[in-house]
């Protein structure tokens, strides 16, 4: 599989990861997941201190018990649980990055994190603090190197100017292109990566999805979804399916590195890395997908 520089870092990510929030709690499955992905040429993973309520991280330390060497590791900071609060707490202070990190350590069974990134983030937040931390933590060989999870621009050029983030996660796919008018243009420019989350459209987009587009998806309506998907379909062919070509749409534009579709089952993965394999978009498929989808979904994101 295909490996790209993660920003201006010395990580080489496989341009397809795995997004692990949806393998479940069940050790044994999980674990099988995590290992035939490997085994099918993923060596980027990402997590978040937050899935399941921290059982995501265990899992996935437990899959990569004796097997660390093998992977690029990242995860996520920012949101937390208040004893006694109901939902989550937002917290970007160095306090609790710096004590939050320990706690991923622990569960991820490692000494260090690849890739550390803070959990979303607003133009409110004590931004020169979060990037203190994440500075520290570098120096002290904690992480390797950090960046953030963001689709709001506001946010993103902060951190552009103000730190050394390698890359940004943001929700990024045929159905979802706001990046593509500011966020990718920009990231670009500044040599700093972009890890597309969701190019399948919370499975809108893939074969098995007609089902899905009842339920609309962002501002798009039941019915536009599936003329979008009819016309999509046309666009597949025998050796690149919808959902492959749905990824390697993401994938098309030269300031992504990786896209990280999930999986929950092994047929799943299974198709998803194919799109590894599958022949790249040309500028013409590229062009045509563009007519058929709307370059912002609703709204500018702040």
């Amino acid at each position: 599989m295909r490996k790209n520089r993660l920003g201006s870092s010395d990580l080489w990510v496989s341009e397809i990861g795995l997004g692990c929030m949806s393998l479940g709690t069940e050790e044994p499955a999980a674990v099988r997941l995590v290992h035939e992905a490997l085994e099918r040429g993923i060596h980027f993973l990402d997590t978040a201190d937050i899935y399941d309520a921290g059982r995501n991280e265990e899992l996935v330390g437990k899959a990569l018990k004796g097997r660390r060497s093998d992977v690029i590791l990242a995860t996520k900071v920012g949101n937390r649980r208040i004893s006694g609060k109901e939902g989550l707490s937002w917290d970007p202070s160095k306090a609790y990055i710096k004590t939050a990190v320990k706690d991923s350590l622990k569960r991820l069974q490692t000494d260090y994190i690849d890739l550390y990134q803070l959990h979303g983030g607003t133009i409110d937040d004590p931004i020169d603090e979060t990037i203190e931390a994440f500075e520290e933590l570098k120096q002290e060989g904690v992480i390797r190197f950090y960046g953030i999870s963001s689709i709001r621009p506001n946010v993103i050029r902060e951190y552009v100017k103000r730190s050394n983030i390698v890359s940004v996660m943001s929700q990024y796919s045929i159905l979802d292109r706001r990046p593509e008018e500011e966020v990718l243009p920009l990231l670009a420019e500044h040599g700093i990566s972009v890890i597309a989350r969701g190019p399948v459209a919370s499975g809108v987009l893939a074969e098995e999805g007609a089902r899905k587009v009842e339920k609309g998806y962002l501002d798009y309506a039941a019915a536009e979804l599936s003329t979008i998907r009819e016309k999509l379909m046309l666009l597949a062919r025998q050796d690149r399916s919808m959902s492959q070509t749905a990824i390697r749409y993401s994938l098309s534009h030269p300031a992504v590195a990786a896209a990280i579709p999930g999986a929950s089952t092994l047929q799943q993965l299974i198709h998803n890395v194919g799109a590894a394999d599958a022949p790249e978009l040309t500028a013409e498929e590229v062009d045509a997908i563009r007519q058929i989808s709307r370059p912002n979904v609703y709204g500018a994101h702040r």
